[in-house]
């Protein structure tokens, strides 16, 4: 029997094939899984389990401790929105300080207890039968997860496997969800570089640091300029490291941009915001939010597509050009000048790696490693950049042999192979990295969900990542529109969701498509993609993202409803039919509560929306059978509740929103227009108590003459178009009893008025207010009326 979905427990505990159940099974504690069970906790669900490879909670917070390790996004949006931390000591705090933030994030929501430390979720298989997923959990030795996969390997290799794994433990749960970290999984020693094996001294990645290693009048070589390399390289030699020599290998210079000032000055942001920030209530909140508009102005300006930031682009690229050769010594001006666009690949928030230049101790270089000893490195001949093929570069190419004693990796991470090392096999027992080989590259919809995999949540997963922006907040985005999905199965309302596979090949095109068209492929080589294909960033600003992630497509997930959430389902939509008949009917109650007048001889309807309307039909007839008396018949817009011309009015029009008048009227030219506007009731009274009248403006309109007249296309009607402005002019040349001026705010009255001298004559018109927006137009319909 299926195990229901709402508690942990063993199932079949006495047997052999006994199995623990999770409702829900997270793996990974870093940032993102911190975040999902804080939340779930939020939401009143507890019972799941995360799984953690490493020895602790942090993700790259915990693992990476090299020396100047911080944070270079403000630590008030590198924080999730639902815990804010009021007391950062730094705009920018060191990893000591980000991570503690995390393990009392933990404390807060009460999920200390939900982790479990040391142990690696190795494979999934999806049980088609039982709706579940089997988890392979590998129990590690404590400590060893911190190890990369070849530190493990090696170790292995010289000690056996039980120095890394314990056992293996085998369980299932109803949903999986993924939140394994990106920067975890450090790229391995360059193949390209000869000679790993005999080099005597210590070598290690910048995110495996050893801090046994001694510095001291040591020479070091670090190979990589990523932004781990800007943080540690200027800190080797001070205190307490004090190398002797700092030589950097470069394989081309990244972007270089000032990291943000802390406002109103370091020392007295340290001093004062903790006190500011508690006191000050939505002050956090206000400084959070001014940090996401950054961001996303650097999206619109430096990453979108857009003619624009072309032009901003290359602005910003010559002052940070300028910027550079302001700081550092002129030997070093051509090699750091990138060649791409700024954002093709991570630009380095920097404070201290451009200054520390200028010192004799550190020395950057272009020229390769050729050749590796065993007490020191032989550099160059040749460079890998400027382009070698460039004749007019100055940059060095000669061969050169340094002293080495201690070589670090500063060579970036294992980004483009996402879920590693974790294998998924889905329906079918197809493995995921197999679809993705088939369609491609890494791909997901939304970045959370592969088709075939039911019941497979990710956390920043292929295509999540922005250049411009805090991942924490991508993370937050992930989180929502997981909880949503997860609710659904946990409330009993879904067996599995599973995202179409229509949809999901679509979703990737899209992103796909265009990230053709960004600046992450502006002719750079970066991290972001592999062979082409880029797994990694996201075409669009956070706030797309976030709208995208707040409102899920529905259509677009398969949901095996049970009979109780087909129930909800159907009331659902029932009560959205019942919505929508209630607002029809109101609407023609409305329209016909609001219709007044009429006679024999005319019919008018009028239509709420946008603009005033009203139509009908007149039949006009002379008097004089000479042809000279004339005949008229006349319909109006009256504002609503103006009462009758001569009773106080409660409402007028303020004809100001609106663009004018338009008249459709049939064919024929023996018909005399004339526009009657009414404007507001004077103040004063008449003898006998009763308010004057109003005022009555008129204006006439022949058919056929007149720039304003324009015959509609293939019909026999004609259109008369008058703006407020002709309209107001006409006006403006009457002369009126008493002098006063045509208030266009205060209307009570709008007419047409139908004159006729020869004979008989019949048509339909239509009488119509332009509004300018929705928001100006009336919001109660108009009254029609006709008078003779």
């Amino acid at each position: 029997m299926s195990p229901q979905p709402d508690r942990i427990r063993v199932i079949n505990g006495f047997d052999q094939n006994a199995y623990t159940y999770y409702p829900i099974l997270i793996v990974g504690a870093g940032e993102s899984g911190i975040a999902l069970g804080s939340r779930l906790r939020e939401e009143g669900i507890d019972q799941f389990r995360i799984f953690e490879r490493q020895a602790g909670i942090g993700g790259t917070w915990w693992i990476n401790r090299y020396p100047g390790v911080a944070c270079d996004v403000p630590a008030a949006f590198y924080s999730f929105s639902f815990s804010p931390n009021l007391k950062w000591t730094s705009l920018h705090p060191g990893g000591a300080e980000i991570y503690q933030y995390f393990n009392e994030t933990c404390e807060k929501y009460q999920i200390v207890d939900k982790i479990q430390l040391n142990t690696d979720v190795s494979e999934l298989r999806w049980l088609e039968d039982e709706k579940l997923w089997e988890a392979t959990l590998t129990h590690l030795v404590p400590g060893t997860g911190d190890m990369s996969k070849q530190d493990r390997n090696q170790r292995i290799a010289d000690k056996g496997r039980q120095s890394v794994y314990l056992r293996q433990e085998i369980v299932r749960a109803r949903i999986v969800c993924s939140c394994a970290g990106g920067l975890v999984e450090p790229n391995p020693w360059p193949s390209s570089i000869p000679g790993r094996d005999t080099f005597e001294g210590p070598v290690f990645h910048s995110a495996r640091w050893k801090h046994e290693v001694d510095f001291k009048d040591k020479n070091v070589i670090v190979i990589g300029t990523g932004c781990s390399a800007a943080q540690f390289v200027p800190r080797l030699i001070h205190e307490p490291y004090s190398a002797k020599s700092v030589t950097q290998i470069m394989r081309s210079p990244p972007w270089v941009v000032p990291r943000q000032e802390h406002p109103g000055g370091k020392d007295n942001y340290e001093k004062y915001s903790p006190k500011l920030f508690s006191m000050v209530p939505g002050l956090a909140k206000l400084f959070r939010t001014m940090c996401f508009a950054a961001g996303e102005y650097d999206w619109f300006t430096i990453f979108d597509p857009n003619n624009w930031n072309h032009r901003t682009r290359g602005k910003l690229e010559s002052r940070m050009i300028a910027r550079m050769k302001g700081i550092v010594p002129e030997k070093y001006h051509e090699i750091l000048t990138p060649d791409y666009s700024i954002g093709c690949k991570r630009r380095i928030f920097d404070a201290h790696w451009l200054p520390s230049l200028n010192d004799p101790k550190i020395e950057l270089t272009t020229k390769p490693i050729t050749k590796v000893s065993s007490n020191s490195i032989t550099i160059g001949p040749g460079r890998t950049y400027p382009d070698p093929a460039n004749t007019d570069s100055k940059a060095p190419t000669d061969e050169q042999t340094i002293p080495a004693d201690v070589i670090v990796l500063g060579n970036g991470f294992e980004v483009t192979t996402w879920l590693h090392p974790l294998k998924i096999r889905g329906k079918g027992g197809v493995y995921m990295q197999d679809v993705w080989d088939e369609r491609g590259g890494p791909q997901a919809y939304y970045g959370l969900a592969m088709d075939g995999f039911p019941n497979l949540f990710i956390v920043i997963g292929p295509n999540t990542v922005t250049g411009h922006s805090s991942v924490i907040l991508a993370s937050e985005n992930m989180v929502e529109y997981n909880i949503r999905l997860i609710k659904k199965i946990m409330h009993g309302d879904a067996t599995t969701i599973e995202v179409k596979k229509e949809a999901e090949m679509a979703w990737t095109k899209f992103v796909q498509d265009r990230l053709k068209l960004t600046v992450f492929n502006a002719g750079c080589q970066n991290w972001y993609q592999k062979d082409g294909w880029n797994s990694t960033a996201y075409p669009y600003s956070q706030i797309d993202f976030t709208l995208r992630c707040m409102f899920p497509k529905w259509s677009d997930w398969d949901l095996q409803y049970t009979r109780k959430g087909l129930l909800k389902r159907q009331a659902r939509q029932a009560l959205s039919v019942l919505l929508v008949a209630s607002v029809v009917v109101g609407a023609y109650t409305l329209r016909s509560a609001v219709l007044k007048g009429g006679s024999s001889r005319s019919s008018l309807v009028a239509t709420p929306g946008n603009c005033a309307l009203f139509e009908g039909h007149l039949d006009i007839e002379t008097l004089g059978g000479a042809g000279f008396a004339s005949q008229f018949q006349s319909a109006a817009l009256v504002a609503p509740n103006s009462g009758d011309e001569d009773a106080a009015r409660d409402g007028v029009w303020d004809l100001s929103v609106y663009n004018g008048i338009e008249l459709v009227v049939g064919s024929g030219d023996s018909k005399i227009y004339t526009f009657i506007v009414k404007d507001e009731l004077p103040q004063d009274k008449r003898d006998d108590g009763r308010d004057k009248a109003g005022i009555n403006w008129e204006a006439d309109f022949s058919l056929g003459t007149g720039s304003e007249f324009t015959s509609r296309e293939g019909t026999q009607e004609k259109v008369i178009w008058i703006p407020w402005e002709a309209l107001k002019a006409t006006f403006r040349g009457r002369e009126n009893g008493d002098g006063r001026k045509l208030n266009i705010r205060k209307i009570r009255r709008i007419g047409l008025m139908i004159r006729s001298y020869f004979g008989t004559q019949q048509g339909d018109f239509r009488l119509e207010l332009r509004s300018i927006s929705a928001k100006t137009s009336p919001s109660v319909p108009a009254e029609i009326v006709n008078y003779v």
